[in-house]
This record gives C-alpha cells, structure tokens and sequence, in this order.
C-alpha cells in the first residue's frame, strides 16, 4: 500500500512551475530568504531580498553536521539536567558551536542578512540545525522552510474566520502537561483534550481546521521509518499517517514535543517526518523541537510564547521574543534555543 501510494500521480496545480524570483522578492518585503545548497560537499548561499539575489561560497556540509551534531548533543544533555547539576561543560558546547555553524552555513553572506527577519531554506540533511545559536542570526526573527515556494504558500495561507484554539496533553510528561492549563487560560474558543479524553481520534477531530493547535505529548522520532513518527496519546501513537487524514490542517500549530521537528532525508532533498506532513496540508506555521525537551523549563517557555502569540505575533516572533528576555537558567535558555519555528505565521 505505502509503494502506491508513493507512485500515485499528484495533481499539478498552478505553483508547481517552479518560484518566480520577482514574486519572491516581493513578498519578501524587509525580510531576507537565506537558501543554502550543498553542492559535492560544498555549501552554497543565495541570499534572496532587497531587490536582488546574491550568491557566495560558505564552507563544508561535513563540518556544519559536525558543529550541529555537537550542539544537539549538549541541548540533549541540558534537557535532561536539573539546575544543581553541572552544567558548565554543556554551555561550553553550545558557545563555541555557534561560531562553526555560522562559518560553515553562512561564510560571508552573514554580513548581507540586513536588519528584518530572515527565512532559511537548509539542504535536506541539515534540516535540524539548532539556528538559535548562530551569532549573526542572534538578532534576527529566524523561520525555517523546505523550499522558497512552500514559504510562498505558507504566507498566502489564509486564517481561519473562527479564532478556535485546540490544546491537547498526552500521558506520562513528568509536569503532567502544566503548560496545558495555564495556556487555557489565555483563551475564549479553547477546547482542552487532557486525560482519556486525548485518544488519537479526538484529537485529530480536535485539529481539523484550527486556528491554532497545541499538543505536549511525548514526541517519538523513527528513523527507520518516519512515516511512523508519532505523538503519545492516551489510547496510543498520533502518527504522520494519521495526521495525512485531516480535511484541513491547523493554521497555527505548536508541538511541545521532544523530537518533533526531527526529519529524516529521502531522495535529493525529500523530507519526511511530523512537521513535513503538516505544512503541504495547509499548516502556515509550526514551532517544533530538534531535540528532547526538559518538561519543567517547557512550562514557562511555552506561556510566555502564547502570550506574545495572543499579543499578534508569529511563531517566529514569539520564540525570538522569548529567548531575548530576561537572562534565565540554562536549562530554560536551552529549552528555547531547541525549538524551531517553520513557515511563515
């Protein structure tokens, strides 16, 4: 059945002729389109924006792997600490990742970022790049997309009327989904799907069509098979076929979850995973972690972005607020810098 459905002819619709470059720089307005493309080992950067698009020469996809090999290491490693414990190395880690990332998927074309946000568009296999770390990307609003045309179609995606917000807890975090309430709070038209009350089933009814969406679940990535990467809910696995189900996806969605926005590469630049399943489905924007989370830092981090989201920002926006803050632990700090926000809402 999965061999079929991968030879199923899909339906040519009218952006399937490739991005024009003067729509492109358009839309763009103040921001900038980073395009990074590897090219026998090389790194290249389009730099798309202002009118014009500029090309250089970064450095060595085997060093941006390693460099960001290294960092999730140490945001894994956070995630799992308690704030008496020794914490000095990890941090280490992560300051002298950020440099490495930034010469190897950057070069030279950081300094032609300009001052609005920035949308990057990696190659397949350096899709969880932790970019929060990078310095010259430290005061930019950062969002991350699979190409430049489903950018386009995540901006031209428009918002539901009804302002409907889903929020969903699955079994066994260690704070019980705490975020899960607080964030309820916030709200008018909220459903809460807690307890035996988050099957699979009703929470996917619950997604269908919803302003905005957040589920904290405990996230589980299958390399073997990412088709087949799930969200834990109380009756059992939220999975990316199930997920293919929906009528019409969440506008917004936020995925509290470990690993959510892992991918695995297929083919030249194929992706597969949670988040990649969503965004063709109509999702405008999504905000998803790389790593495993730390479930008490997650509280907190979580609330403050609903608060900037209900204030009128973008994921985007949000998470760039949150992590610009007041100076907190390192932990909640690391809790922020894993988590990636995709799209354009």
């Amino acid at each position: 059945m999965r061999a079929c459905a991968l030879r199923a002819h899909g339906s040519a619709g009218p952006d399937q002729g490739g991005v024009r470059i003067p729509v492109l720089l358009d839309q763009l307005g103040p921001a900038k389109l980073v395009e990074i493309v590897d090219i026998d080992g090389t790194l290249h950067v389009l730099v798309c924006g202002a009118g014009q698009v500029r090309q250089f020469t970064a450095g060595r996809a085997s060093d941006a792997a390693q460099a960001a090999g290294l960092a999730r290491f140490a945001l894994r490693r956070l995630g799992r600490s308690r704030a008496d414990d020794d914490l000095e190395s990890a941090t280490a880690i992560l300051k002298s990742a950020g440099p490495k990332l930034q010469d190897a998927l950057l070069g030279p074309a950081r300094r032609h970022l300009g001052d609005g946000p920035v949308v990057i568009v990696p190659p397949g296999k350096l899709h969880t790049i932790p970019w929060a770390l990078i310095p010259a990307l430290g005061d930019h609003v950062v969002s991350v997309s699979p190409s430049a045309g489903a950018w386009l179609r995540a901006r031209a995606a428009r918002q539901p009327s009804r302002r409907r917000v889903t929020l969903a807890c699955g079994p066994g975090l260690a704070t019980n989904g705490a975020e899960v309430p607080a964030v309820a709070q916030l709200y008018d038209d909220v459903t809460v799907l807690t307890g035996d009350e988050a099957t699979a089933g009703k929470v996917l009814h619950a997604l269908d069509g919803a302003w905005l969406s957040h589920i904290a679940a405990h996230g589980m990535f299958r390399a073997d098979s990412p088709m087949f990467s799930a969200l834990r809910m109380h009756d059992g696995p939220l999975t990316v076929y199930d997920i293919e189900q929906l009528r019409r996806a969440p506008y917004r969605l936020v995925l509290s979850c470990c690993d959510s926005a892992v991918l695995a590469s297929a083919g030249a630049n194929e992706l597969l995973g949670l988040v990649s399943s969503l965004l063709p489905l109509g999702t405008a924007g999504i905000l998803a972690a790389i790593v495993p989370l730390n479930d008490y830092a997650l509280v907190s981090v979580m609330l403050d972005v609903h608060r900037y989201l209900k204030a009128g920002q973008t994921l985007a926006e949000a998470i760039h607020l949150v992590r610009q803050g007041p100076a907190s632990d390192p932990i909640q700090q690391a809790t922020a810098d894993s988590l990636v926000a995709l799209g354009a809402a």
